[in-house]
């Protein structure tokens, strides 16, 4: 069995990162905001990347050698055989979510997003020069048919239950595959009605899929598994990305793969080769070796998260009870709700500042997410269960006044 990795280093040993989550605050503030684990990096991955030293394989990348490394590791997780041939290794997620909205969308034409949503979806598309159209979850966080079908029709100038788009306003619908920041794990039937609706009204369908590993259907029995947008029905004009790099801890070695289905193979061509030229090959080999060789490593990190799940709930239990804990699916993240929490006079927008002055605890504000995100905090429990617990301690001090 291997160890816990992320009870393998102390505050300390943390301390001496050099990263944003180490550096972006005062030293008396804990921080638990950005999507970095507390853990060292997988043995394999240090082998990989020490030997690629060691030989000077430190040149440019070529090739698939991402898609070819995703490719076992997504039949043995998600039964799923990704499309090697076609795929395109591109510097990061949000690069190349970029690219493919160059190709699909022009300026001027709509991205839908579904907030609370990961704060890039509007960064990005909005640079680009693209609509941002926001159609939010509904109150149980899931997929909302009618309010995505209103913001398909306003995205594309098309009639509200209408058969296609009106004024051939190109749209994609951009999604987040499991969902950050509520760990939402979309099924089967949900996305197979989602392609369909977005065919009807012309919408291209892109999903960042970089939290996929993150899944606890092997620790929660019933629990759902990870669903790959590509082998549901419907998407064969669908795109998604994937990465390593959220669920090995290698948000600084950076790398991404964004794959097709059949009928959008000549969209993934026509991402122009520049494209490609930031790829880091280091990443690319560190990447490879986690997806080939990660997978204990990466099931210990979700036994240690499972773990802290369940102590998150206990400790907020104890010390701030009103503080509601959403009980995701995938992800590392907890999406928490302060607004019957958060003390008389104290705005639901205000909470994360409030929480950080008064508790010096940094968590990600839920403002950032769109729609929705006032009043929540996003807590990453991809920490030790010591440091998961001064966390917890602080936010009900500086709750309790």
């Amino acid at each position: 069995m291997t160890e816990n990795p992320l009870e393998q280093l102390t505050l300390a040993d943390l301390r001496r990162r050099t990263s944003v989550k180490w550096l972006a605050y005062p030293p008396d503030v804990l921080p638990l905001f950005v999507a970095e684990m507390d853990t060292p990096v997988a043995p394999v991955v240090v082998d990989a990347v020490r030997r690629a030293l060691e030989i000077g394989d430190t040149g440019y990348d070529v090739g698939t050698a991402y898609a070819e490394a995703l490719a076992p590791f997504a039949r043995q997780r998600w039964g799923w055989a990704p499309e090697v041939a076609s795929s395109r290794t591109l510097p990061d997620v949000m690069v190349a979510v970029t690219e493919v909205l160059r190709v699909l969308t022009g300026p001027g034409d709509a991205v839908v997003v579904t907030p609370p949503v990961y704060p890039p979806f509007y960064g990005f598309p909005a640079n680009e020069g693209r609509q941002v159209v926001e159609a939010p979850l509904t109150p149980d966080l899931r997929l909302d048919l009618d309010t995505l079908e209103a913001a398909f029709a306003r995205a594309t100038g098309a009639a509200a239950h209408g058969t296609g788009p009106g004024s051939g306003r190109r749209a994609v619908l951009l999604l987040c595959n499991p969902h950050n920041p509520t760990g939402t794990v979309h099924t089967r039937a949900e996305l197979e009605a989602v392609l369909a609706l977005a065919d009807r009204y012309g919408v291209r369908v892109v999903a960042d899929e970089i939290h996929a590993p993150l899944t606890f259907e092997r620790l929660d029995p019933g629990a759902p598994g990870f669903v790959p947008l590509l082998s549901v029905a419907g998407a064969e004009r669908a795109i998604a990305v994937h990465s390593a790099s959220k669920a090995f801890h290698l948000a600084g070695l950076r790398a991404a793969v964004a794959l097709a289905g059949p009928g959008a193979a000549d969209d993934l061509r026509r991402i122009p080769e520049e494209a490609g030229h930031a790829v880091n090959h280091l990443a690319v080999l560190a990447h490879a070796a986690a997806y080939r060789e990660g997978g204990p490593w990466l099931d210990a990190v979700l036994a240690g998260v499972h773990r802290n799940r369940d102590l998150a709930r206990t400790l907020l239990a104890t010390h701030a009870p009103a503080v509601r804990l959403q009980p995701g699916k995938a992800t590392y993240l907890a999406w928490l709700d302060l607004r019957a929490a958060l003390p008389g006079g104290v705005p639901a927008a205000a909470a994360h500042g409030f929480v950080l002055q008064r508790g010096r605890l940094a968590l990600e504000d839920g403002t950032r997410f769109g729609s929705g995100g006032a009043g929540w905090l996003r807590l990453n429990l991809a920490t030790s269960s010591a440091v998961l617990t001064e966390a917890v301690e602080r936010l009900g001090r500086a709750l309790a006044g």
